[in-house]
């Protein structure tokens, strides 16, 4: 039985992964703004990550095996930003601070515990080459690719300087049924759903040519758990590798209901705050290094979100 803390388990990772740990048997810990739950009787009820004191007990108290860094501070490309100095501080609050906390907790209570920090397909920018794999350069452009740019250094330091087990994914979009409803998967099925249902009959979408690599998030967990079971860490590209539009998306999600979308998709460019950028990963290293292999394909996976859509309705 393994000991094991997931920092942000109430994300869709952090969810997905927990209950996976709850399922094969592990003691696991999950923390999610300050709260904490146990799938055994703990002696601690909260903690704050941002405090070093705080983070140290944590980890002395557990001994952990595995600690999974998943907390992010994080907006959807349609999300319009408050204020960036606002942004920044949030952003490195939990993408650098708090992750500082526990591999400095990690280096002086317990050297043995291995870390998986979950870094961002952001931290490239705009890139200049298609797929990206683990030697393009780091340009990120946005808050959220910088902070996680910071996250990535962080773990690559402690690991060469103090000799941690410390490894980062870089991870592309993923997507279940945990997807928060502002982004545009979510919206695209929430959407099929409610004009499926005569609720509402059109969907107003940004840019429809929009290239995304997609896969599904249960996957991409199975990859973090496969990163921490190799004798020695590493960073990892964690991507399908298969380029896909939101068109694309759109087109079979109201295929899969019945519908054809042009007679319902509408689009405002204005939507999408971000630049258009081919974001594309080779996922070759990690596939040699632990025999990963992604289960679920495009295709599938919106079907699976449809249905879990269908229920949530059901059920509501």
């Amino acid at each position: 039985m393994k000991r094991v803390i997931v920092v942000g388990s109430s994300g869709q990772d952090g969810d997905i992964l927990f209950e996976r740990l709850r399922a094969e048997g592990h003691y696991a810990v999950g923390i999610d703004l300050g709260a904490i739950r146990c799938t055994e009787q703990a002696d601690f009820r909260t903690v704050n990550i941002l405090e070093p004191d705080a983070v140290e007990a944590l980890v002395a108290a557990v001994v952990p095996d595995e600690i999974y860094y998943l907390a992010a501070f994080h907006r959807s490309a349609e999300e319009t930003a408050s204020d960036d100095r606002i942004d920044f501080e949030r952003s490195f609050a939990i993408q650098v601070s708090g992750l500082l906390n526990f591999l400095g907790a990690i280096q002086h209570k317990s050297p043995r515990t291995r870390l998986f920090y979950a870094g961002s397909a952001r931290i490239f920018g705009v890139p200049d080459r298609v797929p990206q794999d683990e030697e393009t350069p780091i340009n990120p452009d946005c808050v959220y690719g910088i902070s996680k740019a910071a996250g990535m250094r962080c773990v690559s330091y402690y690991r060469r300087t103090h000799g941690l087990f410390a490894a980062s994914g870089i991870l592309y979009n993923h997507e279940s049924p945990r997807r928060p409803p502002l982004f545009v998967t979510q919206k695209i099925i929430r959407g099929v759903a409610a004009i499926k249902a005569g609720e509402q009959s059109r969907l107003l979408l940004g840019d429809l040519d929009a290239i995304v690599d997609w896969g599904y998030a249960a996957d991409y967990v199975d990859a973090m758990v496969r990163m921490l079971d190799l004798a020695e860490p590493n960073d990892f590209v964690v991507a399908t590798g298969e380029p896909r539009s939101v068109r694309e998306f759109a087109e079979l999600a109201f295929g899969y209901a019945g519908l054809d979308w042009q007679k319902h998709v509408e689009t405002e460019p204005s939507l999408v705050s971000r630049q258009p950028r081919k974001l594309v990963g080779n996922p070759q290293r990690l596939k040699e290094a632990t025999g990963w292999r992604p289960s679920v394909g495009f295709s599938q996976m919106i079907q699976i979100l449809l249905a879990a859509e269908e229920r949530r309705r059901e059920l509501a």
